[in-house]
Order: C-alpha cells, then sequence, then structure tokens
C-alpha cells in the first residue's frame, strides 16, 4: 500500500504568498528582533555622471542574507550626462513607488482583494539654482512631492481608502521621504 502525501498549496494573492507573510508577521509579533532589518549600498564613480550602485546582501532578525545586484545611474545629457541610466532623482522616486506598490499589493492581499491594476505616479520640482550654488536661498532638492495612486480590483471603495490609509502609514520610503531623517555623513580622504 502506497500513502500519498497530502501537500498543502500556498494561499497566493496578487502574486504574494499570504503563508509566509503571516509567518513573518507571526515572527516578528512573536520576537521583535526577528524584523530588525539592514541595508547597505556601495556606490562607485564609473566616469562623467555615471555611477553604479552595488547590493551584495542584507541583514534580517541578525542573519546575513547574501543578495547581489548593480544599479546602473547617470544624468541626461542636459545635465552633463550620457543619459545611458535613469538619474539619482529618478531612482529616488522610483524607489518610492516600488515601496508603496508592496504595501498596496500586501494590504490588498491579507484582505483577499484580489488587484487588477496598480499604478503610482510621483512628480516633483527641483530648481537647479540651488544644486547648482547660484542662489543659496534656493533649496538644492524637492519641497513638495506628489503621488498619485490609480487602482482597481475587487475592493470597495472603503476598502481602498483604508489600505490606502494603511499603505501611507506603513511604507518605509513614504516614512523616508515624508519626514526628515537624520543623515550623518563622514568624509575620508584616501
Amino acid at each position: 500500500m502506497v500513502t500519498q502525501l497530502k501537500t498543502t498549496e500556498p494561499t497566493i494573492v496578487n502574486g504574494m504568498n499570504l503563508d509566509d507573510l503571516f509567518a513573518l508577521i507571526g515572527g516578528v509579533k512573536g520576537n521583535a528582533a526577528r524584523g530588525k532589518t539592514s541595508w547597505h549600498v556601495t556606490t562607485t564613480w564609473q566616469g562623467q555622471t555615471r555611477s553604479r550602485a552595488q547590493i551584495e546582501g542584507f541583514g534580517i532578525g541578525g542573519e546575513r542574507v547574501s543578495r547581489r545586484f548593480s544599479i546602473d545611474i547617470d544624468e541626461p545629457c542636459e545635465l552633463g550626462g550620457t543619459n545611458q541610466f535613469a538619474n539619482p532623482q529618478e531612482h529616488l522616486l522610483a524607489a518610492l513607488n516600488a515601496c508603496m506598490t508592496v504595501g498596496y499589493v500586501a494590504q490588498c492581499a491579507v484582505r483577499g482583494i484580489t488587484l487588477e491594476s496598480l499604478e503610482i505616479e510621483t512628480d516633483g520640482d527641483i530648481d537647479l539654482r540651488g544644486f547648482l550654488g547660484i542662489d543659496p536661498t534656493v533649496p538644492p532638492g524637492y519641497e513638495n512631492l506628489s503621488c498619485t495612486v490609480h487602482i482597481k480590483g475587487s475592493g470597495t471603495k472603503e476598502e481602498f481608502a483604508e489600505i490606502h490609509e494603511a499603505v501611507m502609514a506603513t511604507s518605509p520610503n513614504f516614512y523616508n521621504l515624508s519626514r526628515p531623517v537624520v543623515l550623518k555623513p563622514t568624509l575620508v580622504v584616501d
């Protein structure tokens, strides 16, 4: 007689494995140290306005997880670059949008809401007089960013409004860009 093992298929909503997500949530609830993450990126100049950001891993719960990615960055020709890659501002806005996207997908998934489409548009203006040091009264970066979220799925307007509030309250990059973050720059001259 052959005994068949019944395997349980994971619960997948919007491409997310809810079993894994709930296991992560439960693990962090049970032990706060398991929720501590650390991130590191090394960026090296590649000539002209080009640079390459290298990612080799991250830390979670006191353990190191190896990952290997590189992100190439440039400036448009109009800003002295070669226009080979997206510039730092585009990466910054893309990182904000991507972080919020994860939040919307996860918040919908845990509520059993199936997404049909999700698009986030983020806009901001930078006055080059600040960046170029022409006018010290002009900020060198964004003073305002605006985000528009287009979402469609099986949820009601009220459910999507709740999800929107939850994402604004929990997205790390929304938090990072909407509040002052203490930066501690150190210069090492080799």
